[in-house]
């Protein structure tokens, strides 16, 4: 019998491929609460609350695979899983749709003013001089990092009119161009949008990638948007472009910090925010949770796993944890 920790809030709709195999034992309760049985589990189910730290593997010998309902595993130590050869697998493909759409709906929010105007007619005010926006039409979009996610974004943004720009050293021209889409350095990125969107992982060389530097070479009066993860713009030195008017709005839904506190940056007027809600729809958390479910129930029955983080996609025969 392989037993699973489900440590995380998961619907029965997101567990019922795990629920198919007699071989499969389920248990759901978070990590405190399995404090005593943590040594008896062969999987672990985790979302974004759970943290996977080098500690909590280290009670977990049993433990052969970890599985993230969602795309980001910041919140798993892959370095100190690799280590004990555990596998990590993530649903790379469950939420896009609804993160670009999120970046979409942020982005048409941003230039319209529309959280403001709603404040304001909440308030029993009704001054429409105050909220005069900009249209979305024939505005150059530049995106940084084309993905999946990137790649959704650009789709909507030509539907409204827009041309759209994009930084990403991997993109080829045939894709590009299959997708009606302009490569460009980083730099002229910055310097020709009006709006500019990132989607790229948080790592070593894209943390503050938008920070001080490259902010001074974007357009006066840019537009931006994160909507990937906290960190990828500088939130410090964003401040004085904010304030100088260099930057005309932003739209964020993740901080480098979560929750974000009495945080500087929700003191602009022109500075609209969301709670890290990219992935936060019906069909999003039912998506990521069932691939995931299917990929550790692929990996107990020997079949290849195909969304692994830190090892190339393995049977179950080939399969020799340390």
């Amino acid at each position: 019998m392989v037993r699973v920790l489900v440590s995380d809030a998961i619907s029965e709709e997101g567990l019922a491929p795990l629920r198919t195999s007699a071989h499969i034992d389920i248990v759901q309760k978070n990590v405190s609460e399995a404090e005593d049985e943590l040594h008896t589990f062969d999987a672990l189910l985790v979302r974004s609350a759970t943290k996977v730290t080098e500690e909590l593997l280290a009670k977990m010998p049993k433990l052969k695979i970890v599985g993230r309902a969602g795309v980001g595993v910041d919140n798993i130590d892959v370095d100190a899983a690799t280590k004990r050869g555990i596998v990590v697998i993530n649903a790379p493909n469950g939420n896009t749709i609804s993160a670009a759409e999120h970046t979409f709906a942020m982005m048409a929010a941003l230039v319209r003013r529309i959280p403001q105007a709603h404040i304001s007619v909440k308030s029993r005010e009704w001054n429409r001089s105050a909220f005069v926006g900009n249209e979305l039409f024939g505005k150059k979009l530049g995106i940084i990092g084309f993905g999946r996610i990137g790649s959704e974004v650009a789709k909507r943004a030509r539907a409204f009119g827009m041309t759209v720009h994009v930084f990403d050293p991997f993109l080829t021209k045939e894709r590009a161009e299959k997708l009606g889409v302009s490569i460009h350095s980083l730099d002229e990125v910055l310097a020709v949008a009006d709006i500019i969107t990132v989607h790229t992982p948080l790592t070593k060389e894209t943390r503050g990638l938008l920070g001080t530097e490259n902010l001074a070479k974007t357009k006066k009066g840019v537009y931006l948007i994160n909507c990937a993860r906290g960190g990828i713009i500088d939130e410090q030195t964003l401040i004085p472009f904010l304030e100088s008017g260099h930057v005309a709005g932003v739209a964020l839904d993740v901080f480098e910090q979560e929750p974000p506190g009495d945080h500087p940056l929700l003191a602009f007027d022109n500075v609209i925010v969301t709670p890290h809600l990219g992935a936060s729809t019906v069909e999003a958390q039912l998506n990521v949770a069932t691939q995931v479910a299917e990929e550790l129930l692929h990996f107990f029955e020997g079949q290849p796993v195909t969304s692994s983080i830190n090892l190339p996609a393995l049977s179950k025969g080939n399969y020799s944890p340390q």
